[in-house]
């Protein structure tokens, strides 16, 4: 089979299609061939900068859907040729995966392989967001950055879904339309800071309940000016810049936090549940992932050029 590996960090030019021998499942696996991978950033991060189990060399990629081709021994509640997503396998650039079993759900009918491994990572991320970090309820008001992104976009469209408003800020003013059609109440153009008077004016001088902010450093201190009395920072932009402050900085009472999406599905209850919330949003035609490119599993270097250089929007996915 093959697959994307990277023999050291760097740029997109540090990955390379390779051969490599194909896996066979441990017990507690299933042997899965690839139908589409996700591309996100923390494959950018994991490449560029490494990290815990991501050393090089070392295969990118965290997310996909396939079909179960062979079993391990002890594996239940799978049958070969299921249809297959995972939310966190590290080497998902691959023709051919040996996954936990545990790590595995089923694809209903009805969701197709891209739209379920568009919302592997980022559905999830979103799901994340919208419920344990900030739930949102009927009138609360939320500024997205990146709107028009693949977070972005799914973000938005659970923030309306639960009956709250979404001020979208988007890098570029072609990207307002992919924030616009997401369902963005507004959209403001800013590629930093000095967002914050608009976001005071659009609501009516009170501020947003809730910043979902993964702009990274340029963005942190506007985001926290933008919030209401105790409103919520919700910053998950680390591969973008880690600002320093003291807690005294923080303005207005607000709540600062740093949501990890592994901690909403951190047990297999939680992933199938989590995942069938996502799903059944899809079924009930309120989440639409939209998909920004399609690239050959062996051209994801192209992939990552383009999503590096903020020009995307949507989701990209690999094919193989």
């Amino acid at each position: 089979m093959h697959a994307i590996r990277i023999e050291k960090h760097g740029g997109p030019e540090v990955m390379h299609w390779t051969e490599l021998p194909d896996p066979t499942p441990a017990p507690g696996e299933a042997l899965v061939r690839l139908g589409v991978a996700g591309v996100n950033y923390m494959d950018i991060g994991a490449r560029t900068q490494g990290g815990p189990g991501w050393a090089a060399p070392t295969v990118l990629g965290v997310e996909g859907t396939g079909y179960v081709t062979a079993l391990g021994d002890g594996v239940r509640g799978l049958a070969v040729g299921d249809r297959v997503a995972w939310f966190y396998h590290p080497g998902s650039y691959a023709e051919l995966l040996a996954v936990p079993a545990d790590s595995l759900v089923k694809v209903p009918d009805g969701v197709d392989d891209e739209t379920a491994a568009a919302l592997m990572v980022q559905g999830l991320t979103a799901s994340h967001l919208s419920t344990e970090t900030y739930p949102i309820g009927p009138g609360d008001t939320a500024v997205v950055h990146a709107a028009a992104g693949g977070v972005g976009q799914l973000l938005t469209q659970m923030v309306k879904a639960r009956g709250g408003d979404v001020i979208g800020l988007v890098s570029r003013e072609e990207k307002s339309a992919a924030a616009k059609e997401a369902g963005a109440d507004h959209v403001l153009v800013h590629s930093g800071g000095g967002f914050e008077g608009r976001i005071k004016e659009l609501t009516g001088g009170r501020g947003a309940d809730v910043v979902y902010d993964g702009g990274g450093a340029d963005t942190f201190r506007s985001s926290q000016l933008a919030l209401r009395p105790h409103g919520v920072h919700a910053y998950y932009g680390p591969f973008m810049g880690v600002p320093t402050l003291r807690p005294t900085d923080l303005p207005n009472s607000i709540l600062l936090t740093y949501p990890v999406v592994h901690h909403h599905v951190a047990t297999r209850e939680a992933l199938v549940r989590r995942t069938g919330e996502v799903f059944d949003l899809v079924l009930a035609g309120r989440l639409t992932p939209q998909v920004g490119g399609r690239y050959p599993l062996a051209d994801a270097a192209r992939a990552h050029a383009d999503l590096e250089s903020r020009r995307t929007t949507g989701k990209l996915l690999l094919l193989p």
